[in-house]
């Protein structure tokens, strides 16, 4: 629930926030932001056609120093054109506080996990070892008018428990 609920713009990430209630050092960072061609997935959920246009927040997630996830986030231009939302900087508050203050907050969240092989990119970015799995999750937050994010995320399966209690309003 913190991933997807605004936050105030005083506060941390929810990922740094979450870490270090563990006693660890969480962090993130923007290796892109801006548009780029939506992915067939990703169209799909926004109701456009395979190529059009789109924002895509991409990130590593560090812990302690280590790469553990890689976390790709996608707007429709039209919500994201021309907001903080295409550059690298962080945001205060994060992404869904900035979303929210354009009218955009989360009523439902979708999310669909799946596990497959790590591509050889993918390796490297992770440092993983070949032939080790990945767990893929891809979250789909919605408001009144219908998907406004897209979060497509990859993480090492070793060592992962994932834990669902979601209740938004």
């Amino acid at each position: 629930m913190p991933y997807v609920a605004p936050r105030r713009d005083s506060q941390g990430d929810a990922w740094t926030e979450e870490a270090s209630r563990r006693g660890r050092r969480g962090s993130q960072r923007i290796v892109h932001a801006g548009e780029v061609p939506a992915p067939r997935e990703v169209a799909t959920v926004f109701g456009m056609s395979e190529g059009e246009a789109v924002v895509a927040r991409r990130r590593v997630m560090m812990l302690d120093g280590s790469p553990v996830e890689l976390t790709d986030t996608y707007y429709p231009l039209s919500i994201a054109g021309g907001t903080r939302l295409t550059e690298t900087a962080k945001i205060p508050g994060g992404a869904v506080t900035l979303l929210a203050s354009l009218g955009f907050e989360p009523k439902q969240v979708h999310e669909e996990v799946h596990a497959r092989l790590a591509t050889a990119a993918e390796r490297e970015a992770l440092e993983l070892a070949v032939g080790e799995p990945l767990l893929c999750m891809t979250r789909v937050t919605e408001g009144v008018s219908g998907p406004f994010q897209v979060d497509v995320s990859v993480f090492p399966a070793s060592g992962q428990r994932l834990r669902y209690d979601m209740r938004i309003g």
